[in-house]
């Protein structure tokens, strides 16, 4: 995901989806800056899985200053369970980041040649995580790796969004949402249009 990608792919969603262009010229400047920590991403996707972005984000800083910043699978094997309960992580979470390490110091899952890999091949290989649902990944892919084309259906923010702006009587279905993206012509641009979406639902839009 580069600046002239972006670009294209925000001229292309205002192109022709008039009520995203809206959205795109009254929201802030579309801002999801990849990184390299695949481990650490995936971790505090984990964590973050079910809560509100403050909450999460409190137990996130915990949990980093806990691990002295650095986190790493040794270093998530030999925490103990009670220690990181106290952090504000569930026992639920505990045992699947705990998971993630294992398969990772295994090498069960590599995050080696990604770049090579299609969308639908991380999802397939991190979802035999325990934890790790397709929306976990579709996060990673997103925020983590900078995929352009992912369409994350079952998000709730992306399904209130949606319901608000294209005036839906309930939340859509996911084959709503995806039909709803077809006929809008937001592929190959399906990330940057749920960026939009979810920054519809803190942004005072004026019609």
């Amino acid at each position: 995901m580069n600046n002239l990608e972006i670009l294209n792919g925000i001229n292309h969603l205002k192109r022709n989806d008039s009520s995203l262009r809206k959205v795109i010229n009254q929201s802030e400047k579309f801002n999801i800056i990849t990184n390299k920590k695949y481990f650490e991403s995936l971790v505090d996707s984990i964590i973050s899985q079910q809560l509100s972005i403050h909450a999460a984000d409190k137990i996130i800083k915990r949990f980093h200053s806990f691990m002295n910043y650095s986190i790493t699978a040794k270093k998530i094997l030999s925490s103990e369970t009670e220690e990181l309960r106290k952090l504000g992580i569930s026992y639920a979470k505990i045992k699947y980041i705990k998971d993630l390490a294992h398969k990772k110091s295994t090498k069960q899952i590599s995050f080696t040649n990604l770049d090579n890999q299609s969308d639908e091949e991380i999802i397939a290989h991190l979802v035999t995580v325990k934890g790790i649902v397709v929306w976990t990944a579709q996060m990673f892919l997103i925020f983590t790796l900078g995929r352009l084309n992912i369409l994350p259906t079952t998000d709730l923010g992306i399904r209130k969004a949606i319901s608000k702006l294209y005036k839906f009587d309930s939340l859509p279905t996911d084959s709503e949402i995806s039909n709803l993206s077809h006929k809008n012509k937001w592929a190959p641009y399906n990330s940057i249009a749920a960026w939009y979406l979810w920054k519809s639902l803190d942004t005072k839009l004026i019609f």
